[in-house]
């Protein structure tokens, strides 16, 4: 090691290194590139150090040695979040779980699986997919993403309106607080109330409160068969019909209900030259999928449910998926969205949630504020039947840097404050939405996670200044 790499750094993490060996502990100029930033597109930073633990034992001396330096900590999981959770600060260390990967168990009995917080999404959902099982959280950063990761921001994605959040899916937990102490709570059973649900704690928290490290996922049946329809309906009254002959009609089997606005439509279709089943001049699209278990009757049902539908006069045009190849093409135009960069340039994105009766209005005087705050012009997509809406707001011309992020936050968040709805449906708070979080939670409720923190974390050096300041 050279002088570079030892000059003004604490004893105590370079006795880590001597500790955990400098494969574990990289410093100075060894400090990857990846670990400067995550997604949010920020300026990268510069830790001193990054951890890269092989389990839960390395973790607590990791943070024991960083508590006793007074050092500050980030952990990091596939580095995908939007909004700064997982990006350090200068002078941080950055805390990798990238060595800690693979499947530790799956139950077939009891249908669980126990994962090292390290592993991929799309890891998990193959290694459940090959058990005769199915993990159903999936996103489109599946690939990249890690399970710790999306706990910690209790991911949503594009199945919440049939099986939940991420919180749903998680049965027991491993945890290292910021003093080192490991809590280990792998519990396997869906009924278990004996005291507090402390894995809550932590599920959502964005590492601000403990290092996940270790969890037991609930798995469900494997779906047999996979219906999809790809729809258009005339205005939003329709599209809310819709949705509760949905619900209705196809009950447990509704797995997704993606909502698609007419400028999504347009820069999908006509820009990004994606195919589409159905043609233009929509109120809105609407992607619906169901994963039935049986493929010779729910096929059926499914194809009577949307003739009954449009029967009823709720749609405008509907295509029906009647292959694989079908369903993977529908799901093509929802999942363009990670092709704007390339397709609109520079643009941000928003993750906001509301009650779905006010979607069209929000829209309506989104659109308008935005084009109003210096011809800021703007897309809108979603989720919706579990209230989740996004949007892209772009300036032409405009580099990031130079896109004028403020003014769209005030229009933005400003709206969602006003029809009671949440800044933040399924990307966490991590610095980028701090400011705006009163403008979803009450002050007694922001004093109670700064409590919680100051109780869990007295030092303030787990991820400090992530979602709460104390």
């Amino acid at each position: 090691m050279t002088k570079t790499h030892t000059m003004g750094l604490p004893a105590g993490l370079l006795a880590l290194q001597e500790q955990l060996g400098s494969q574990t502990v990289l410093i100075g100029d060894a400090v990857p590139e990846r670990n400067r930033n995550d997604w949010s597109s920020q300026a990268p930073a510069n830790p001193i150090a990054v951890i890269r633990p092989k389990d839960a034992g390395e973790v607590s001396a990791a943070l024991k040695a960083c508590a006793q330096a007074g050092l500050k900590v980030v952990p990091q999981g596939g580095l995908t979040g939007l909004c700064g959770g997982a990006r350090p600060e200068d002078g941080w260390v950055a805390l990798s779980m990238e060595r800690m990967v693979g499947v530790e168990e799956i139950d077939t009995a009891g249908s669980t699986m126990t994962v090292w917080a390290g592993t991929p999404l799309e890891v998990v959902q193959r290694e459940a997919d090959q058990a005769g099982l199915f993990f159903s959280l999936d996103l489109g950063a599946r690939g990249s993403c890690a399970i710790g990761g999306n706990l910690s921001t209790n991911a949503g994605g594009n199945r919440v309106i049939r099986y939940g959040m991420a919180r749903e899916l998680v049965l027991g937990i491993e945890v290292v607080l910021p003093d080192g102490t490991v809590l280990t709570s792998l519990n396997k059973m869906l009924k278990n109330n004996a005291g507090y649900d402390l894995k809550q704690l932590f599920i959502g928290s964005e590492g601000t409160l403990g290092v996940i490290t270790r969890v037991v996922l609930r798995l469900h049946p494997k779906p047999q068969c996979t219906m999809a329809a790809l729809c258009a309906v005339s205005d939003f009254e329709a599209l809310v019909g819709l949705l509760k002959a949905a619900r209705t009609g196809l009950g447990p089997t509704l797995s997704a209900f993606e909502v698609m606005w007419p400028d999504y439509w347009h820069v999908v279709t006509e820009r990004a030259k994606v195919k589409a089943a159905v043609g233009k001049g929509h109120a809105q699209y609407v992607l619906i999928e169901a994963q039935g278990t049986d493929e010779k009757t729910d096929p059926p049902r499914f194809q009577a449910w949307l003739e009954t539908v449009m029967a009823q006069g709720l749609l405008s045009d509907a295509a029906v998926a009647q292959s694989l190849a079908d369903v993977q093409g529908f799901w093509a135009l929802r999942d363009a969205c990670a092709e704007f960069f390339q397709v609109i340039g520079p643009h941000v994105s928003y993750d906001v949630a509301m009650p779905i009766g006010q979607m069209a209005d929000f829209v309506r005087q989104c659109k308008a504020g935005l084009l109003a705050a210096g011809g800021v012009q703007s897309i809108y997509y979603g989720h919706v039947g579990d209230g989740n809406l996004h949007l892209v707001a772009w300036l032409d011309g405009a580099s990031l840097i130079e896109q004028p992020k403020a003014a769209m936050d005030d229009v933005i968040y400003g709206l969602v404050k006003t029809c009671g709805g949440s800044i933040s449906a399924e990307h966490g708070i991590g610095t980028q939405k701090k400011k705006w979080l009163g403008h979803s939670r009450s002050a007694e409720e922001i004093a109670l996670m700064q409590t919680l923190k100051k109780a869990l974390d007295p030092g303030n050096l787990l991820n400090p200044g992530k979602v709460v300041s104390v």
